[in-house]
């Protein structure tokens, strides 16, 4: 009998299968976790995003080696030889196997969502002392108002750039006053839709001073690309002086602190 090519080198072919996945995924966890994903972090949720984001990758690398492995290794050992045309044998289902690729998946899905819901639930927690911040998209830039900055300010209305005060938490109210766009602070990791007749919501606690940026991240039209604004992070003294001064950048106070990291271009 002719020896399949897949049989040569050792009677354990399925050892072998699962002993290069293993090698393959933790090589794959380690550099999925080596790698520096996200920009320098602004807020005290970062860090559990962060984390929920590592869980993943653990998780997911092997499943996706798993899966490819077993594609690879079947492809290889099952494969028709030269010149062999004919059908394949009639084969019935495993019940067992099929019951047990549907459960592990739903039990990994399952408990992945948990912890994401766990963490979300932290993140979007109502804070004390809120500031709430009123966001408006419109092609192709982004506006702020401050119903209530506080300090003995009056509200601010139309500011042209987001001036944040340091460990203080911020309620955004996101509204857009045409297409659909999405507000994006990248190292605040969190992100929403602006969405025509719905307000939606973020919570952060910027806890760095510095400049980043607000990006869209949804197709907004042909001016997508440079609807781009400064948001500055800056000390709570410096934040009441802008705030008023009804929200005015002259003067020069509150500049943030060298070193403050922006944000991404793409």
């Amino acid at each position: 009998m002719e020896e399949h090519p897949a049989d040569r080198g050792g009677k354990h072919p399925l050892m072998r299968m699962f002993l290069i996945g293993a090698i393959a995924s933790a090589i794959g966890v380690a550099a999925g976790l080596a790698i520096d994903w996200f920009p320098t972090d602004a807020t005290s949720s970062a860090d559990s995003i962060d984390t929920l984001y590592d869980v993943l990758v653990i998780v997911s690398v092997p499943i996706f080696v798993l899966v490819m492995t077993v594609a690879i290794y079947s492809v290889t050992r099952f494969r028709a030889r030269p010149g062999d045309k004919s059908d394949g044998a009639p084969i019935h289902g495993n019940a067992r196997l099929e019951v047990i690729w549907v459960l592990v998946p739903t039990i990994i899905v399952s408990v992945l969502a948990a912890y994401a819901w766990i963490v979300l639930d932290d993140v979007e927690a109502k804070k004390d002392n809120e500031l709430i911040v009123d966001v408006y998209g419109q092609q192709f830039t982004w506006r702020f108002d401050y119903p209530n900055p506080g300090g003995g300010a009056k509200p601010v209305k139309r500011a042209n750039q987001l001036w944040l005060p340091k460990d203080r938490p911020v309620y955004f109210r996101i509204h857009t006053d045409d297409v659909i766009h999405s507000f994006w602070v990248p190292q605040f990791r969190l992100k929403s839709d602006a969405v025509p007749g719905l307000t939606t919501r973020v919570r952060v606690t910027p806890d760095k001073v510095g400049s980043y940026q607000v990006v869209c991240t949804e197709l907004c039209g042909l001016g997508h690309a440079t609807m781009r604004q400064t948001v500055r992070v800056v000390e709570q003294a410096d934040f009441q002086a802008w705030a008023r001064r009804g929200g005015k950048t002259g003067g020069g106070a509150g500049a943030p602190a060298a070193g403050g990291q922006e944000g991404p271009q793409g």
